[in-house]
């Protein structure tokens, strides 16, 4: 049975920081691009991160560049997101993904990346207060 499982949301104050975690079972993990997505209420969901090939392609939107980073241990078969300099505007329900893909290249289409995963988590709940 495919599983992602996410762990690490909460309550966290403007500026502050929060580590997702993405533990992944049922499928080889290192077939696979493993990513973020979150939705805000009233949103679409968008691309966050993604990391594949260990690391070899990875990527960022616009919007956390600079203050996310993705990572992953294929010993565990966990990915994780390192979330700083927390927004209220970060505030969304975070999932994670797994496209069957050697890379990240579906998030360079926003308006589809989505479309593309094979397998989702049921998601994590971030808040950020002002």
């Amino acid at each position: 049975e495919v599983q992602l499982v996410e762990s690490g949301g909460g309550l966290v104050q403007a500026g502050g920081s929060l580590r997702l975690s993405c533990a992944a079972s049922g499928f080889t993990f290192d077939d696979y691009a493993i990513g973020w997505f979150r939705q805000a209420p009233g949103k679409e969901r968008e691309g966050v991160s993604c990391i594949a090939r260990s690391g070899s392609d990875t990527y960022y939107a616009d919007s956390v560049k600079g203050r996310f980073a993705i990572s992953s241990d294929n010993a565990k078969n966990t990915v994780y997101l390192q979330m700083n300099s927390l927004k209220p505007e970060d505030t969304a329900v975070y999932y994670c993904a797994a496209e069957q893909s050697p890379t990240c290249g579906s998030y360079y289409i926003p308006s589809a990346a989505q479309y593309g995963m094979d397998y989702w988590g049921k998601g994590t709940l971030v808040t950020v207060s002002s």
